[in-house]
């Protein structure tokens, strides 16, 4: 298989006043093409900052990270910008959605600031949100649906692109049972008909067995893997 994110002894460190926190500690890690990847661990584990930093969001203090080969620890952040919206999608457990947009607007924006001509991102747009059964709910705002809905948007808006890996970062905490299975199923059925690679933060055991691959987090370390130590 080929690897899609590679990190070589991944350190990150915050100043939070006098202190110094390591949030990560020389964490190796390699994400296959097509694998989807649940990083577990309790809060302050360190798993949210370490899908931040294999994200591209956050740089890390030390250590390497590549994404296909490419060197994401020494990208000028221009280019880092370009590199998220050309391979990377991201969905967050807050939703991060534009609350003055509709939903069709929210899942296009990516598109505008790649230079799609409209038309194309309309129609795009469009079948997507189709695809997740939300072609009656195109027109409405984030506050006019529900929290499953409202997700399906977040979703649709991090594939637009049709990126090669998506990160999402407890993509479920907002959800009932009924509506985290569906999410989760739509992850497994969409990275397995596209080839996309899926990391998925999570502190859920349910959300985990979805996944082809668990690691766990503590103190800014992996601990185990599947769990071997």
């Amino acid at each position: 298989m080929t690897a899609v994110i590679n990190t070589i002894d991944l350190v990150k460190k915050y100043r939070v006043g006098s202190e110094t926190i390591t949030a990560l500690n020389g964490v190796n890690l390699t994400v296959e093409k097509g694998e989807f990847l649940c990083i577990l661990g309790t809060s302050g584990s360190g798993k949210t900052t370490l899908l931040n930093v294999a994200g591209g969001l956050e740089r890390p203090t030390k250590g390497e990270i590549y994404l296909g080969g490419m060197p994401l620890h020494t990208v000028p952040e221009k280019e880092m910008a370009a590199i998220r919206r050309r391979y990377l999608g991201y969905v967050f457990q807050s939703y991060n959605l534009i609350n003055s947009l509709t939903s069709l607007e929210n899942v296009i924006l990516p598109l505008i600031f790649a230079g799609v001509p409209a038309a194309e991102r309309e129609r795009r747009g469009k079948e997507l949100l189709q695809e997740l059964g939300l072609e009656d709910r195109m027109q409405n705002k984030p506050t006019e649906m529900s929290g499953g809905q409202q997700q399906r948007v977040s979703i649709a808006r991090a594939l637009i692109n049709n990126p090669r890996v998506i990160f999402a970062d407890e993509p479920t905490g907002n959800l009932d049972t009924k509506n985290t299975h569906a999410i989760m199923k739509l992850f497994v059925d969409t990275i397995s008909a596209n080839g996309q690679t899926l990391i998925v933060v999570s502190h859920d055991e349910e959300v985990a067995a979805y996944a082809h691959r668990i690691i766990r987090m503590r103190d800014g370390s992996i601990i185990n893997a599947d769990g071997e130590e």
